[in-house]
């Protein structure tokens, strides 16, 4: 069944049963016998050809504004804010602001703090280094996540644990819970709403040279971010930075210990840390779907989608397929001829801060991979569902200190 036409012909994934995995045969064998499947919650497109054609599709909108409303939040702090992200936005509305936000997120802003995300993952490293042990997630993962925030907002990194807090909080809004959730998250945001509104008048007064101060006092052609934009941006970027880097942290050195080898050359060639991290992305990666949502009617390869059809891009099965990927979910730090995956979404809503997060992760990797060899996962681990946004919530590990 290589390219059904009719979504009867197609498989089924129940991708909300509590035993679900990205990683079980079930999807790889329906990966094999159709390029989409059927989902509770509309179609998942499950190969690499197919999740790239249609990321960048126009009869598709990003997929996430009406969340809080189908799962019975309809208002409140959340609700407003999620309805003015970035990450919702469309048209002349998404385009005008991802323009005044885009300069702060360059490649040279990443090359700047490149030395201070280093310096970062190195103190944190030493806290336990000789210990033979760590719970990576508490240890290393959020704590580096938050406090490279703090560095690119020009924070006293005492806050990381404030933000990580509230960070930790609203994250339980992309849960099918958040309606039981609501009051936490709406104080969680209204904390953030605080927080920022001060860092946004103390940089007003005192401009530096950080992210915040950037955005504050640019502008382009006379126009800049409003007050409610400019505090709606950073506290995303605030959400969105601790959550995915800490998650993604956590599955790539899972993807590693599973990778014994490949962490040696690592740790004997550090200049390969942005292949590393692109490989444990691809196969391992914090958001394993993109959503988008048909704004129309439209056929795609014979296959009818009606306006309002969800549609699940599937990350991880596309970074995976074997008809992009011959190694699958092998990796292998030394290729050359890797097509580039999607984890970073794409298209108009390709990730805003991919150069960042790319430049801290591939600054903490390779000081893990200096100082930690003969990697282990320990008892007691626990983990977010294999489906949607995933990660390690605790992570104990054992290791050997290298000499």
């Amino acid at each position: 069944m290589a390219n059904p036409t009719t979504t009867d012909q197609a498989p089924y994934l129940n991708i909300a049963a509590p035993g679900f995995s990205m990683h079980s045969e079930e999807l790889r064998d329906a990966r094999a016998n159709s390029w989409y499947a059927r989902t509770n919650y509309g179609l998942a497109i499950l190969r690499y050809a197919e999740v790239t054609q249609l990321l960048k599709h126009p009869s598709l909108s990003q997929g996430s504004a009406k969340w809080p409303d189908h799962h019975g939040v309809h208002s409140g702090l959340f609700h407003d804010w999620w309805s003015k992200n970035l990450l919702v936005l469309e048209g002349e509305e998404h385009h005008r602001i991802r323009r005044l936000l885009n300069p702060a997120f360059s490649p040279a802003s990443a090359r700047d703090l490149a030395p201070q995300f280093e310096a970062i993952a190195e103190e944190l490293v030493q806290g336990f280094v000789n210990d033979g042990r760590a719970e990576f997630v508490a240890d290393f993962a959020a704590p580096f996540a938050s406090r490279a925030l703090c560095a690119m907002m020009g924070l006293p990194h005492h806050h990381w644990q404030f933000i990580a807090e509230r960070a930790d909080t609203v994250g339980y809004a992309l849960g099918v819970t958040v309606k039981e959730d609501i009051d936490k998250i709406d104080a969680a945001i209204g904390e953030f709403y605080e927080f920022v509104e001060q860092l946004i008048a103390e940089r007003t007064q005192n401009p530096g040279s950080d992210i915040v101060s950037r955005l504050v006092q640019y502008t382009d052609a006379g126009d800049k971010l409003t007050p409610a934009e400019l505090r709606n941006a950073i506290v995303l970027m605030l959400f969105g930075g601790m959550d995915t880097t800490r998650n993604q942290l956590g599955l790539i050195l899972q993807t590693y210990i599973r990778n014994p080898q490949q962490w040696e050359i690592l740790a004997a060639q550090p200049e390969l840390a942005r292949a590393a991290i692109e490989e444990g992305m691809r196969v391992n990666p914090t958001t394993t779907w993109v959503t988008r949502e048909a704004i129309e009617d439209f056929e795609f390869q014979g296959l009818q989608v009606a306006a309002g059809t969800t549609v699940h891009l599937f990350t991880y099965a596309a970074g995976t397929d074997p008809q992009a990927y011959p190694d699958g979910d092998d990796i292998d730090i030394l290729a050359t001829d890797r097509v580039p995956h999607h984890t970073f979404g794409g298209g108009v809503h390709h990730c805003l801060g991919h150069y960042i997060a790319r430049a801290d992760m591939s600054a903490a990797l390779p000081i893990l991979a200096r100082h930690l060899t003969n990697i282990r996962a320990a008892d007691g681990d626990r983990w977010l569902p294999d489906s949607g946004n995933t990660g390690p919530i605790e992570f104990p590990i054992t290791f050997d200190r290298r000499s």
